[in-house]
């Protein structure tokens, strides 16, 4: 079983092939808050004002560009919607679940990205 805490220790890499439908599923039922939409994995986050969800928005940039591994945004006064698949392989990989991980653990402020 795929557990969050594992995904929080890898690096995203070069990847030649998307994950299977089945395999998404397992990463999702170890992502609490993460959807399958449109080849995407989704998730919404919410913020009590524009200010906090811009702070967000940069600490995510930060995590995500230490991945070199950047997500499509949908930013508003109090909410922002964070979607990853992987161009490269036209579809979703386990790069887009580690960036989730690394995101969630952000945002609940368990998680110190090292910079490189």
């Amino acid at each position: 079983m795929i557990d969050s805490a594992e995904l929080l220790k890898k690096k995203s890499r070069n990847v030649k092939k998307g994950l299977s439908g089945t395999e998404i599923d397992e990463y999702l039922a170890a992502m609490k808050g993460w959807a399958y939409e449109d080849n995407h994995i989704v998730k919404a986050y919410s913020f009590k004002n524009y200010h906090e969800t811009l702070a967000f928005v940069n600490a995510l940039a930060f995590v995500v560009n230490a991945e070199n591994h950047h997500p499509d945004l949908l930013v508003s006064f109090n909410r922002c919607v964070v979607m990853f698949n992987t161009h490269s392989v036209g579809g979703v990989s386990e790069n887009d679940f580690i960036c989730a991980a690394k995101i969630d653990a952000m945002a609940s402020h368990n998680y110190a990205p090292v910079a490189h």
